[in-house]
């Protein structure tokens, strides 16, 4: 009877928001759904050969675009929208660190403008503003301009947030903790390069698949693709060996009574030592030994000496070394990924359980934080001041 009731609650509120599916429309509405993700997806191995940004900045300028994002209380989709837009623009053209954030700035802006409505948009001024000063009013319009033309004017990405929408209002109807977590879990998801390759609808169900077991809700094994493993995974370890690492911004965003003390909840659960069970492989099927005479009729393998065999045989071919490039992508991707987080630890930001619910958005940001560009970002701890 309770879940009845939330079910009719849940759709009368996707009516008042106009995004209720009709049955004969879902099908078409996923396809065409998975055809766009597809197309407006990022490159991370076009955005590893770029010649300042690395990806320890990364968090430095997502943490950014989720605090003014939550000041101007935008919707949750124009924040993937946005940092989609930021890869994609980072996967076509050369940016520089005094520009990265700039780049940001007008992705949010090109994002609110398409997402939100007209009275929530930041305008230019509110930019400068947050910027301190750093940019002229001009330089946002221009960036406007350059970014659009860079993606073709392509704004139809549908982002995890939708994603997870379209999941909540099917059959299946999700508790609010279940989706607040998955929310929280989807944003993490947005600091850190592994997670760029996947899809959103994979990120989508990985994080509410998640979400469903941290909150003790049994698992719907049918749904767990391998990708969505996967993603499970990197996130599952991230928080059990990272979990202090978090931002701080995000953590705080997420521990207000309105989305269910989401961050508080994970946190706790990653640091008293629970973890998402493992997946167990397949046992691999028993190959039948072979004759002697049968192995010598066969090519050896890479792993086969050819001593083994016959002096006749040749040797398999060894690949040389690859140089060390400072810019080849195979090995700028793991130099970047293995610096340090620039956040501190979340310990001291959980010891208010209970924040004072009279806080709303608007009292969350302070503006006139330094120019990103000016920070010491070879410093990655020192690379975030408030």
């Amino acid at each position: 009877m309770i879940q009845q009731r939330q079910r009719e609650a849940q759709i009368q509120a996707l009516r008042r928001e106009g995004i209720f599916l009709e049955e004969e429309y879902r099908d078409e509405i996923r396809y065409y759904m998975l055809d766009m993700e597809r197309y407006t997806m990022s490159s991370t191995q076009s955005m590893d050969q770029q010649p300042e940004i690395r990806w320890h900045m990364r968090p430095c300028l997502v943490d950014f675009l989720v605090e003014i994002h939550f000041t101007f209380r935008l919707r949750p989709e124009t924040l993937y929208l946005t940092l989609n837009i930021v890869d994609r623009y980072v996967s076509r053209r050369v940016v520089y660190i005094k520009h990265y954030q700039l780049v940001g700035c007008a992705a949010l802006w090109i994002a609110a403008k398409f997402e939100d409505a007209k009275e929530r948009v930041p305008t230019v001024q509110d930019l400068v503003q947050i910027c301190r000063e750093t940019y002229e009013e001009s330089a946002f319009i221009q960036m406007e301009g350059h970014v659009l033309s860079t993606i073709q004017w392509t704004l139809g990405h549908p982002t995890a947030e939708a994603w997870l929408r379209l999941m909540c209002c099917g059959p299946c109807v999700e508790d609010p903790k279940v989706q607040h977590v998955a929310r929280f879990l989807m944003e993490i998801t947005l600091f850190y390069r592994e997670f760029i390759k996947y899809p959103p609808s994979t990120i989508s169900l990985a994080s509410l698949m998640l979400a469903r077991y941290l909150c003790g809700k049994p698992r719907r094994v049918w749904e767990e693709t391998d990708e969505c493993l996967e993603v499970i995974e990197h996130l599952d370890n991230r928080l059990a060996l990272h979990v202090n690492d978090l931002s701080e911004t995000l953590v705080k965003k997420y521990s207000y009574a309105f989305y269910s003390k989401a961050a508080t909840f994970v946190v706790q659960y990653y640091l008293q030592g629970n973890r998402f069970p493992p997946r167990t492989s397949a046992p691999f099927p028993v190959t039948p030994k072979r004759s002697p005479a049968s192995a010598l009729n066969t090519p050896t393998s890479s792993t086969t000496s050819a001593s083994d065999l016959s002096d006749d045989m040749p040797l398999t071919p060894v690949t040389p070394a690859f140089s060390s490039d400072p810019f080849s992508a195979s090995h700028s991707s793991d130099d970047k990924e293995n610096v340090s987080s620039t956040f501190e630890p979340v310990l001291n930001k959980l010891r208010i359980d209970n924040p004072p619910e009279q806080f709303l958005p608007h009292d969350f940001v302070t503006f006139g934080r330094p120019a990103l560009h000016n920070l010491n970002i070879s410093s990655p701890r020192t690379a975030l001041v408030s």
